[in-house]
């Protein structure tokens, strides 16, 4: 993966700090008791992890990227993970959520089914996921040389029900940053 997130963690920040996640963060939430303990996988800088805070949730992040795990850090006063989901045990871990927007769409589809299976490890039984990918056809390479992995609805469908996770919610809706891109969202329970 480019070093993009570190090296241009502060515009990435101010690119999508801002952004409301509402609409994709209610799906799971009305799922959750108050209080129900989360993990943020590819927090960024922070803003889903303060949306979910601010609500009552007990949330923390998993960040590769030092300097964005910093901005999470000092905008969320949460505990910030600094480690590479891809090679972090998350088997440690019991929560009742995982949060992963936007966090996988840059993994190869060879390796997507076993990063998913592990950071599931992490999960309480019979909890929950959101799970955020961009909707497409292959691969696609943005101007700052970030490749982006696409995906349709019944590719993910199947890999979800190879590792027993049942879609409860799905919607679908443009990127709040660029509009020409469609993210395909599903909350998931771990079955």
């Amino acid at each position: 993966m480019s070093d993009y997130y570190h090296q241009h963690y502060q515009t990435y920040h101010e690119k999508t700090f801002f952004v409301n996640p509402s609409s994709f963060l209610i799906p799971l939430t009305g799922n959750l008791r108050p209080g129900s303990t989360i993990l943020d996988v590819g927090c960024g800088s922070g803003r889903d992890i303060l949306w979910l805070k601010e609500r009552g949730y007990h949330v923390t992040g998993l960040e590769r990227a030092g300097g964005l795990a910093r901005l999470a850090r000092k905008h969320t006063a949460c505990r910030i993970i600094e480690a590479d989901f891809e090679t972090y045990d998350f088997s440690q871990m019991a929560v009742d959520a995982l949060v992963l927007v936007g966090a996988l769409v840059h993994l190869p589809r060879p390796g997507f089914s076993l990063v998913l299976k592990s950071i599931c490890r992490g999960l309480k039984k019979a909890g929950f996921l959101l799970i955020t990918m961009k909707q497409g056809k292959s691969a696609e390479t943005d101007p700052h040389g970030r490749n982006f992995y696409l995906w349709q609805d019944n590719e993910l469908h199947d890999v979800f029900q190879s590792q027993n996770l049942m879609v409860i919610d799905f919607f679908r809706q443009p990127s709040k940053i660029n509009t020409d891109d469609i993210w395909l969202g599903y909350v998931l329970k771990k079955g």
